[in-house]
């Protein structure tokens, strides 16, 4: 029984031998285990925090390439902002640039055209700025170009008097005041008025002539009681005779209507002065025209109009001819003013103004 009882004691010390060996080398194992992973761990641990620190590092870098990126994009939209203002401000000065030549360019041709009298420096500088603002394409320029249309047309329209000949035909009216009759001075009147009666007896002469060749071409043989030319001749020195003593008794009696009394009360010396103050007047009226002043040369031109009707015969064929010559000059003169491009250079200060 002892043996057995020590026999089984026996088997449980080895069984608690073996069981505590046992436990202790899977404490052992544990402990090993655990140092190993401690190691792994404190391994890991440091690879962590290296790559910890690297993404730090490289997010810091990021972070730097970003900013300077942010940076570039920024200088570079600024950049193409100022690009951007450069190439309009370019645009718009060129544009500037062309309103302001076309301006200069028309003012100098209105002043030509003033000076000569003559629509082709306009017409010239308006179909010169045409041109170069087709060439320059921009559409806000188009509404010069719709001026300029309309002040050509209406300058292609504009008949415009020629002012040398108008300016001649001023000369040739002061020249024929010398010639005017005047109501108070007979003599002239009656010079003027024995015009026709001299062309009149002319014909006469020459009607005689021609009869008297034919008498003379008749045989020499022929009865004069039988020449039809002899009667004709007696025939035409009768009535020579009888217009003869008509003219005589004329220039005895004349009798004349006065319509302007004081007219007829001008002394010799105020008629002197008279035709003088008269060509004045005709010259001040010349230099209105040349002057494009046509308001200042109408008054004149009516002016002499009245004087010539007041102090001078009005049945003279010279004072009517001096009358008519005025009227036609005075309906010329304000055909002398040229039509101004006021559409164009209203259209180019808009602009101008809205730059």
């Amino acid at each position: 029984m002892a043996r057995w009882t020590a026999l089984a004691v026996a088997l449980v010390a080895l069984a608690g031998a073996w069981l505590g060996w046992s436990a202790q080398q899977r404490l052992q194992q544990l402990e090993a285990e655990l140092v190993k992973r401690q190691e792994q761990s404190q391994d890991e641990a440091k690879e962590a925090r290296l790559l910890s620190k690297q993404a730090q590092d490289d997010a810091r870098d990021a972070a730097a390439k970003v900013a300077l990126l942010e940076t570039r994009l920024a200088e570079v939209t600024l950049q193409r902002g100022q690009i951007d203002d450069l190439v309009k401000s370019m645009s718009r000065s060129r544009d500037e640039t062309l309103v302001i030549d076309v301006d200069a360019n028309l003012r100098v041709a209105l002043r030509q055209a003033t000076l000569t009298g003559s629509a082709e420096p306009l017409v010239s500088a308006l179909q010169t700025a045409d041109e170069r603002i087709a060439r320059a394409q921009q559409p806000r320029l188009e509404s010069v170009r719709r001026a300029i249309a309309k002040d050509l047309d209406r300058l292609k329209a504009t008949r415009v008097a020629d002012l040398s000949v108008l300016a001649v035909r001023m000369d040739e009216a002061v020249r024929m005041v010398d010639e005017l009759p005047l109501l108070s001075d007979p003599g002239d009147r009656a010079a003027d008025a024995a015009a026709p009666q001299a062309s009149a007896a002319a014909r006469v002469s020459a009607r005689k002539a021609a009869k008297a060749a034919r008498a003379a071409s008749q045989p020499a043989s022929a009865p004069m009681t039988d020449d039809p030319a002899w009667s004709e001749r007696v025939l035409d020195w009768s009535q020579k005779a009888g217009q003869t003593v008509w003219q005589e008794a004329r220039s005895l009696v004349r009798l004349t209507r006065i319509n302007q009394p004081e007219a007829m009360l001008i002394a010799p010396e105020q008629a002197f002065f008279l035709r003088e103050n008269l060509k004045l007047r005709l010259l001040n009226a010349r230099l209105g025209l040349l002057s494009r002043q046509t308001g200042t040369a109408g008054a004149d031109i009516q002016s002499a109009q009245a004087s010539i009707k007041r102090y001078f015969d009005p049945q003279s064929r010279k004072t009517q001819a001096l009358q008519s010559l005025l009227a036609d000059i005075a309906t010329q003169s304000p055909q002398t003013q040229l039509p101004r491009p006021d559409d164009t250079l209203a259209a180019l200060a808009t602009l101008s103004a809205g730059r």
